[in-house]
């Protein structure tokens, strides 16, 4: 079922931010970074019956300029950004899910704006801080960022997936990064590369504050992401944190891939906590 989409934007210090909210009920914001708020809009649509929803464009990305272009994104920035948004729409605390660098930015959030989160879902932070390896794997991420910013993107492309320790097909970085490209998908790219994804991956969560504070912290983990990089580094930061991990259908993207199959979980450990469920807030 589509819902009425109210399209919005927040300006901030540095940014205009870009976001979305469709739906009644508690708020649930879901967050990527780079993805946008186009890759979390059939998800959003199927939780919109009973919720409040806000996604968004990251800083940086597509929609949400910076004043300056060449600034870097930190998790830090993108929960001030959340924790606004949230402020703006009136209807929190919110809970959070946030996969890949979203998941780092409501890590970001609970621990530095926990006032306007009662819960965070973090599916596949890529934290190669928590790595035993860590020194290897931060080599390798500069080394691809570097072979992007050389002029190689499908060089780049190819370390990526290779760190991340995901096969694609023969031929499929080629097809899916070579030729005649839409321009805002490779500005996104490129501020990603340059500005985003070291951010993201070098962040240092405090495991003290997210563990002891008042959020509740579920990691999430896709069942098809066994052996990847995100499965060890999220397994890393549950155990960090003394939780046992949640499976979520699909593997790093299957929250986009499939939303039908994956809002069943989503919708349960929704459901999980009273605080969300016995709340009824809407949009003001």
């Amino acid at each position: 079922m589509n819902h009425t989409v109210t399209a919005l934007t927040l300006d901030v210090d540095d940014a205009r931010l870009y976001y979305e909210v469709r739906g009644s009920g508690p708020l649930v914001v879901l967050a990527g970074a780079p993805m946008d708020a186009r890759s979390f809009a059939p998800l959003a649509d199927l939780l919109a019956g009973d919720y409040t929803v806000l996604t968004t464009d990251p800083r940086g990305i597509n929609r949400s300029p910076l004043d300056n272009p060449d600034q870097n994104s930190t998790p830090q920035q993108r929960a001030a950004d959340l924790a606004a948004m949230i402020a703006e729409v009136g209807a929190g605390p919110a809970i959070a899910f946030g996969s890949s660098g979203g998941a780092v930015s409501v890590l970001a959030l609970a621990q530095h704006h926990p006032e306007m989160v009662s819960t965070v879902i973090a599916h596949e932070p890529p934290l190669l801080d928590l790595l035993d390896d860590r020194t290897e794997q931060f080599r390798l991420s500069e080394d691809l960022r570097a072979t992007y910013l050389a002029g190689d993107p499908i060089g780049a492309w190819g370390k990526f997936f290779a760190q991340a320790n995901i096969f694609l097909p023969e031929g499929a970085l080629e097809g899916m990064f070579g030729g005649e490209r839409d321009p805002q998908s490779v500005a996104d790219e490129r501020f990603w590369f340059a500005h985003e994804l070291g951010g993201s991956v070098s962040w240092q969560p405090d495991i003290a504050a997210l563990r002891d504070g008042p959020v509740h912290i579920v990691v999430g983990i896709g069942e098809d992401s066994a052996g990847q990089l995100c499965e060890r580094t999220s397994t890393a930061l549950a155990t960090e944190l003394g939780v046992t991990p949640t499976r979520f259908p699909g593997g790093h993207t299957g929250f986009a891939e499939d939303a039908e199959g994956f809002e069943p979980v989503l919708r349960a450990v929704l459901a999980d906590r009273p605080d969300l469920r016995h709340s009824q807030t809407s949009l003001g």
